[in-house]
């Protein structure tokens, strides 16, 4: 099996992003691996909502940023060696440039737990990296309540 050194994890904060959070961490931790951790602007839907408050924008990148930072710390605190991604654009892609680029070797998701109708009428990022990811991929559901 191939060594997994690079895992990316992509988090937007939300309670399946926490899950994803933890498992990632505890696996870069036993695989002595390096942690990737993005999070992802929507421009498009930010810009054409929000065109007379151009501070939103920026609101929202700052926002994944405090994230994202969040997560590399608490990495880091398990001793792990993390660093963190800020893309803008639609979450599936951007997720799929971000592991193309950076060469990585496990993308590491949450996931909402959707039903199949659900995924229908809103999409579904976890599923869209799972059938377009040319490395594993690990989609963690959040516990139940």
């Amino acid at each position: 099996m191939p060594r997994i050194e690079i895992i990316l994890l992509a988090t937007d904060g939300s309670p399946a992003s926490t899950a994803a959070t933890v498992h990632a961490i505890e696996l870069a931790t036993s695989l002595h691996a390096r942690l990737l951790v993005m999070s992802v602007v929507t421009v498009p839907e930010l810009t054409a909502m929000t065109a007379p408050f151009p501070d939103v924008l920026g609101d929202a990148q700052l926002e994944a940023e405090t994230i994202v930072r969040g997560v590399v710390d608490h990495a880091r605190e398990a001793g792990v060696e993390a660093t963190f991604l800020i893309w803008e654009g639609r979450p599936g892609d951007a997720i799929m440039a971000a592991a193309e680029s950076e060469h990585v070797d496990l993308i590491v998701v949450g996931s909402h737990g959707r039903s199949a109708v659900g995924r229908f009428f809103l999409g579904s990022v976890s599923e869209y990296v799972v059938r377009h990811a040319h490395v594993p991929v690990l989609v963690v559901r959040p516990p139940e309540r």
